[in-house]
C-alpha cells in the first residue's frame, strides 16, 4: 500500500485522539475500518481547517483506526486532503464526493483543479 504521508495508525477513540492530537491546527487525517495484516487500507480521508482533534472525534464509533497529520494553513491541508483523494480513490474511499474548498476561498484542486471557472 503506498504511503499517505501522515502519522499512525491510531485507535481513533476519544482518549487516544487526546493523547495524540494535542495541538488545535488545521490538518488531514485518513481513517480505517480495521488493519489488514500489517497494512492500513484508507477507507476515508477528510480535513480540519481549524482543529483536527474536534473533528475527528466526529467519527469515533464510525471507523476503528485513523491516522492524521497538521498542517500550517486551511490551504495545505485542503491540497493534501486532495492528494489523497485522488491517490487513494475516489472508487475506493467512502467519500461520497470530492473534498469541498473552505468557505470563501477559489482554491483549486492540485490534481484536477475542480472549481476552476469556466470560461
Amino acid at each position: 500500500m503506498p504511503l499517505s504521508g501522515l502519522q499512525g495508525p491510531y485507535n481513533l477513540n476519544i482518549q487516544t485522539i487526546d493523547e495524540v492530537v494535542i495541538l488545535k491546527s488545521a490538518g488531514v487525517y485518513a481513517l480505517a475500518k480495521m488493519v489488514e495484516g500489517n497494512s492500513f487500507h484508507i477507507s476515508y480521508v477528510g480535513r480540519s481547517d481549524d482543529d483536527i482533534n474536534r473533528r475527528l472525534k466526529d467519527w469515533v464509533d464510525k471507523y476503528a483506526l485513523f491516522k492524521f497529520e497538521y498542517y500550517v494553513s486551511p490551504r495545505t491541508a485542503f491540497e493534501k486532503e486532495c492528494n489523497i483523494y485522488h491517490y487513494f480513490g475516489p472508487e475506493g474511499l467512502d467519500n461520497e464526493a470530492h473534498p469541498e474548498r473552505p468557505k470563501n476561498t477559489n482554491w483549486l484542486c492540485p490534481q484536477c483543479n475542480l472549481f476552476k471557472e469556466k470560461p
